[in-house]
């Protein structure tokens, strides 16, 4: 669920508040070049301002850059907290959470066939 500072969900037209989610990688490899690039271009789609912490480090880094997302070194088990402000924010960690969530999208099946 998407929470305000506050712990409250903020209504439609709060467009300033900073929402957060945490969510779990799962994915057997984590976020290697694959995945970076789906979740930032995904950050990227949307006009808020997009953060992500890594197992509660107290370092916050944007979230729509390639380079910060993979110099994170995100590994499966590790969890995220997004962080979004502005317009948009909502539907933006709603995207990204779900994103993580189903895995990026990827098929378990990357491994080369005979």
């Amino acid at each position: 669920m998407t929470t305000g500072a506050d712990g409250q969900r903020p209504e439609n037209g709060d467009a300033r508040a900073a929402l957060q989610v945490e969510v779990e990688v799962t994915h057997d490899i984590g976020l290697h070049a694959r995945p970076s690039v789906s979740f930032t271009r995904l950050a990227r789609s949307f006009p808020c301002h997009i953060e992500v912490q890594v197992n509660g480090s107290g370092v916050w880094l944007n979230g729509k850059s390639i380079v910060k997302v993979m110099g994170a070194r995100i590994r499966k088990g590790f969890v995220l907290a997004i962080r979004a402000e502005g317009t948009g924010a909502v539907e933006a960690l709603e995207a990204l959470t779900g994103l993580v969530e189903r895995n990026f999208d990827e098929e378990k099946s990357h491994a080369r066939s005979a």
